[in-house]
C-alpha cells in the first residue's frame, strides 16, 4: 500500500467508529481501539503516516496507539523493501485475536484477584476477628475464580477448529454430561 491508499468507505468507517465506541465500553482508549479496527479490515500492512490520514488523527496519538497494540500483542510490525519505516498489521485470525485480548485480560485483571484472593486465604488461618461467613464467601470467591481460570486453561489449548465446534454446539453440550437425559 502506497502513502495514498487507503480509503475509508462508509461501511468502514461504521465498522471502525463502532469499534472504537465498544473499545471506550471495554476499557480501551478509543483510537487504539479504531486503529485495531482499521488494520484488521485492510489486512495488510499499513505505516503510522497512513493511518494517521486514514483516521484523522494525530501521529503522536497513533505512536502511542501501536505501542499500545504491541503490548496486548495483537499488531505486528513488517519491514517493506525501499521503506524504513515500519508498517503494521493484525496478527492472526479471528479467533487467535480473541484468545490473545482474553489471555491479555486474564494476566491484567483476573490474575492479580487471585493473588489477593489467595493472600486473603493466607491470612485468614491467624485472623480471629473476621467473621466465618465472611471468610466463607472469600472461599467461595477463590473457589470459582479457581475454576474459571482452570476452565479457561483447558479451553485455550484446544485446537481451532475443536472450539469453534465447541461454541457452535452451544447448550447442547449438555447432552454430553452426567445425569442428563438425551
Amino acid at each position: 500500500m502506497s502513502d495514498n491508499d487507503i480509503r475509508i468507505t462508509p461501511l468502514m468507517e461504521t465498522y471502525i467508529l463502532h469499534w472504537g465506541e465498544m473499545g471506550t465500553r471495554w476499557g480501551v482508549n478509543r483510537t487504539v481501539s479504531q486503529i485495531h479496527a482499521l488494520l484488521y479490515l485492510l489486512n495488510a500492512p499499513v505505516n503510522a503516516e497512513q493511518i494517521a490520514a486514514a483516521l484523522s488523527v494525530a501521529r503522536s496519538n497513533v505512536s502511542t496507539s501501536i505501542k499500545e497494540l504491541q503490548s496486548w500483542d495483537l499488531i505486528k510490525t513488517h519491514s517493506v523493501l525501499g521503506d524504513r519505516r515500519d508498517h503494521f498489521c493484525v496478527k492472526g485470525d479471528t479467533w487467535s485475536m480473541l484468545l490473545t485480548i482474553v489471555e491479555g485480560r486474564k494476566k491484567r485483571e483476573i490474575d492479580p484477584i487471585l493473588s489477593m484472593l489467595r493472600q486473603c486465604e493466607l491470612d485468614m488461618e491467624s485472623d480471629a476477628d473476621t467473621p466465618k461467613q465472611v471468610k466463607a464467601q472469600i472461599s467461595k470467591m477463590l473457589s470459582f475464580m479457581n475454576t474459571l481460570t482452570d476452565w479457561y486453561e483447558q479451553i485455550r489449548s484446544l485446537p481451532t477448529s475443536s472450539l469453534v465446534s465447541l461454541m457452535k454446539m452451544g447448550a447442547r453440550i449438555t447432552r454430553f454430561l452426567p445425569g442428563k437425559k438425551s
